[in-house]
């Protein structure tokens, strides 16, 4: 399947990295529907961003699960390929 990096650029002003971890939490719950494994994410709180790896057979998969599970689309899907 395919693997993609999705960046989310402007994170509403005080999200945390628990409100985040909150927000994976309800993709966890939902992504089967859609055939898409959220697998890790990391956070920069500072500059508002975050980064989820997952593996979606399309892009808008992945967006779909984020717009259903929280809103919080992401502002960019890069596909990607795993390294070392």
């Amino acid at each position: 399947m395919p693997l993609f990096m999705d960046v989310h650029d402007h994170l509403p002003d005080g999200t945390t990295a628990a409100d985040v971890a909150g927000a994976h939490a309800e993709d966890l719950k939902i992504q089967d529907r859609y055939g898409v494994e959220y697998k890790a994410y990391w956070v920069d709180e500072v500059g508002g961003k975050v980064f989820c790896l997952v593996d979606a057979p399309t892009p808008e998969a992945a967006a779909q699960v984020h717009q259903e599970a929280h809103g919080l689309v992401a502002d960019h899907i890069h596909p990607v390929v795993a390294g070392g």
